[in-house]
């Protein structure tokens, strides 16, 4: 339970943009009036891995005991929307399976549960497919946000149009771009499950996606869900990997590894600037954190972060 404790650490402030140390005199002005413009606090929580734990983990020995639970998380998230004004609730992965909640209502209980929570968005996990793709659009109508899945092409299955590829989301101004990306299900789940679907490479996607969310869209603050893992001694593509091949990814949220973090990774990507990698955890044990302060005019970004654990304290 040590490495669960250091998760419940209060936030830190990071700053991962340093202004240059001289400027010339005819740029004051225009620093000083920068300055003046108010920063924007934008809260991002986060799942992954919840993997239909409805109920807070049984007193079983393990090191989830006790931890987690629906209600809790819901305590924790109002709270959290009370303090804040511009809060992002996003899921990455892996909803499905796990309890006797998914084996006797199909995912009807989850997808309700998120949706009564006010997600924003969610991705795929491997797990979706457990029932095969018409096992997956069977409540799918119970989700009252949208799924994004930027690599897997729908387009000759029944979730053609169902799923996007992005999402952006306003808040105080500030722009977020949202994508979500995929782990490859060769090997994870029947072909049967998912037949018609097409595997697209994700860094090569998000390659693609992010231009467009900064570019054309011109977002602020770019966010990708992840259920590709955190990283493996193999040659397989995983979040680490994600964020030092690609640039202009402020956040990777990730998923399917069950990875507990004591605070967000920094990697430096392809521009030699930071991408923040994130995972809280699984069963719903964890909810994650990272708020980005950000300043509309010199468009500085600095972050806290929390990883909060969901115990008792929280009944």
């Amino acid at each position: 339970m040590e490495e669960l404790k250091t998760l419940n650490r209060r936030s830190f402030l990071r700053n991962l943009s340093i202004l240059g140390t001289a400027l010339a005199y005819s740029q004051l002005p225009q620093l000083a009036q920068a300055q003046s413009i108010k920063d924007i606090k934008i809260t991002i929580l986060h799942t992954n891995d919840v993997h239909s734990r409805v109920e807070p983990f049984p007193m079983d020995g393990s090191r989830l005991q006790g931890l987690g639970g629906v209600a809790r998380r819901s305590t924790l998230i109002n709270q959290i929307r009370k303090e804040e004004k511009n809060v992002l609730l996003f899921d990455a992965g892996d909803i499905f399976q796990g309890t006797p909640y998914f084996n006797l209502f199909d995912g009807e209980v989850e997808l309700t549960l998120m949706s009564k929570l006010k997600y924003d968005a969610g991705t795929f996990g491997n797990h979706e497919f457990d029932n095969g793709i018409e096992g997956l659009l069977k409540h799918f109508d119970k989700a009252s946000f949208p799924f994004l899945t930027s690599n897997y092409d729908f387009s000759q299955t029944a979730l053609a149009g169902k799923t996007k590829h992005y999402q952006i989301f306003k808040k105080d101004g500030v722009k977020i771009g949202v994508f979500g990306l995929g782990v490859n299900l060769d090997g994870l789940v029947d072909k049967k499950q998912y037949a018609g679907m097409q595997y697209e490479d994700p860094i090569a996607v998000a390659k693609r996606i992010v231009p467009t969310l900064k570019d054309k869209y011109k977002c602020d603050i770019v966010i990708c869900l992840s259920h590709l893992g955190y990283s493996y001694e193999e040659d397989k593509v995983s979040d680490l990997r994600l964020a030092a091949a690609t640039q202009g990814i402020d956040l990777i949220i990730g998923g399917h590894t069950h990875t507990f973090l004591e605070k967000p990774t920094e990697v430096k990507n392809a521009a030699g600037k930071i991408t923040l990698v994130n995972q809280a955890a699984s069963g719903g044990a964890v909810l994650g954190r990272i708020d980005f302060i950000y300043n509309p005019a010199t468009k500085v970004k600095t972050i806290t972060y929390n990883n909060y654990v969901l115990n008792s304290d929280l009944v």
